[in-house]
């Protein structure tokens, strides 16, 4: 429960978006309250990945959101290429419509950095312009020159790892930490791309390559999805959460569910008047803040938005963009424990800007990955049919050998993919949930039929033999990055918060995730990205009460 009636400023999530956005204003002197959904997770203890069932029960997830789909893409059976589906099961949808699998999303102090898998991208320089370059998307009211102090900045706090550079990122200062080196399975795709002339290089991850936050460096277990817990990846519960308390400025308050932002009007203005929330016991309580700051994610954020009734120009939850993957897995004649290393160590940049020749107008990476074949339980349930001894002379014999090639690539927005609120369904609050509906347009196709041929000339050229599973946005949605709901621009009447991340409409309200992304990026992934933002839009909030007096 909140400390105090009033504070200068309340912070609706934790994540990415949240925590940065709340140290910077603490550490500047303002009294901040972060409302947080779901628990803190103690590293130490909370995370399964010392147990003999660590495959089965995955991250400890204990808090979940509800929230339900809207209608299911028809599938083009001439795309039958494109079909999840892995040697155990066969095709893993057998409809003729694309699944709502999950949207991938963590609730607790920390948010979905708590099992990301520690990548640490700066958004490529065209990111920003799609719309000029390309005709797609929109344009961002800011440019990488302006992120890329913060961006330095973030890198330092969490400790990335990186190379010298990465293409067309330009960099004021090195990278924190060294690369990690690449695992034995990443050396053997590295040799497969030089006979193909492609470029694999090592990843940037927030992930320790040497000591470094009174912090030991990796241990290299592969396990980041279920929670490390070491504190050497740079999650934002270790990161700037640490920080924020630090100040002696900063309240979070767990199982704190935001219900609504209560908004007034003075003058033709509209103001936010603070936050109705929640706690673990279901009771209600009201806090006031002098700014509030939304960052819940691309699809709690409009949930909360649209349920406080800020809808003013109807363009929150529009926009909406999810992640396009593909993933190919094979069988090497040797046993390369692909498990073994950091989930993503390298990348292939060639495709991550934008070219139109190709047939589809967004950017892409391609990465040698572990993918589903992490563990003997992985093994046995998607690459192994039948049962008794001769099964387990099966796994035995092939257990080590996968070899993956996995890739993401933009999503373009478009009419038919939305986040709104579902009114006849409601939460354990009484309030209407999140409804999702997303459905890929020609150019997602067509990028993931390009990933699958390039993945697998990749595998082929490595030596690898048997494809045994194909998993694929295209029959799936399976969402682990999403954006735009709350596109930032210029104009009020097509954005709906301008580059300082204010609202056009409830101008001491501000929103600090992925839901102001005018575009999704070539692939990368946007936590840095996150981070960034957060950083400036508190320093701008900052330069502006200075002016006030």
């Amino acid at each position: 429960m909140a400390k105090e009636k009033k504070y200068d400023c309340i912070v609706i999530g934790s994540g990415p978006g949240g925590a940065p956005f709340a140290w910077r204003l603490a550490s500047k002197g303002m009294n901040v309250l972060v409302l947080e959904a779901g628990p803190r997770y103690n590293p130490y203890t909370d995370y399964p990945l010392n147990k003999n069932n660590w495959e089965l029960e995955g991250f400890p997830h204990r808090r979940k959101l509800k929230h339900v789909f809207g209608k299911r893409q028809k599938l083009d059976e001439g795309k039958k290429e494109l079909r999840s589906w892995n040697r155990a099961s066969g095709r893993l949808n057998p409809s003729n419509e694309r699944m709502y699998l999950a949207y991938h999303h963590v609730v607790g102090v920390g948010g979905s950095t708590l099992h990301f898998q520690g990548e640490a991208h700066r958004l490529h320089p065209s990111a920003f312009r799609m719309k000029s370059l390309f005709g797609v998307a929109e344009d961002w009211p800011i440019d990488y020159r302006e992120l890329e102090p913060y961006y330095t900045e973030v890198e330092r706090i969490v400790g990335v790892a990186g190379p010298e550079g990465v293409p067309s990122r330009p960099r004021s200062s090195p990278y924190p930490l060294p690369p990690h080196k690449l695992s034995f399975a990443s050396q053997v795709i590295e040799k497969a791309c030089k006979k193909l002339g492609l470029e694999l290089i090592p990843n940037t991850v927030a992930i320790l390559s040497r000591p470094y936050r009174d912090t030991p460096p990796c241990n290299y277990c592969n396990g980041c999805q279920w929670g490390c817990p070491r504190k050497d990846k740079g999650s934002v519960d270790v990161t700037f959460i640490p920080l924020a308390e630090k100040t002696g400025r900063c309240t979070i308050v767990t199982d704190a569910f935001a219900g609504r932002i209560e908004v007034e009007k003075k003058d033709g203005v509209k103001r936010a008047r603070g936050v109705v929330y929640y706690d673990r016991d279901g009771k209600e309580h009201f806090v006031e803040g002098s700014y509030v700051a939304c960052a819940c994610g691309a699809v709690e954020t409009p949930r909360l938005l649209i349920n406080s009734g800020i809808n003013e120009n109807g363009l929150v939850g529009k926009n909406f963009m999810e992640t396009v993957f593909y993933l190919v897995v094979a069988f090497h004649p040797k046993r390369l424990d692909s498990y073994r290393g950091i989930p993503i160590d390298s990348v292939i940049w060639k495709w991550n800007e934008p070219n139109p020749e190709l047939g589809f107008k967004g950017g892409f990476r391609l990465y040698p990955t572990a993918g589903s074949a992490v563990g003997p339980v992985s093994y046995a349930l998607r690459f192994h049919n039948g049962w008794g001894e001769k099964f387990v002379k099966e796994v035995e014999r092939w257990f080590g050998h996968a070899i993956a090639i996995g890739g993401i690539g933009e999503f373009l927005p478009n009419e038919e993919t939305f986040v709104t609120v579902k009114e006849d369904t409601k939460d354990e609050f009484g309030l209407p949930v999140a409804l999702i509906q997303s459905t890929l347009g020609e150019s997602e196709i067509r990028m993931l039929e390009f990933m699958s041929k390039r993945a697998k000339e990749i595998l082929e050229a490595s030596g690898a033999e048997e494809v045994v599973e194909e998993f694929s946005s295209y029959d799936f949605f399976s969402a682990t990055h999403v954006f735009g709901t709350c596109r930032m621009g210029k104009d009020p009447e097509t954005s709906v918060v301008g580059a300082d991340l204010r609202s056009h409409e409830v101008r001491n309200l501000l929103i600090t995730d992925a839901s102001v992304f005018p575009s999704s990026g070539g692939g990368d992934a946007p936590s840095l990205t996150i981070e960034a933002l957060s950083l400036r839009a508190a320093d701008l909030l900052l330069k502006s009460l200075k002016k006030e007096g």
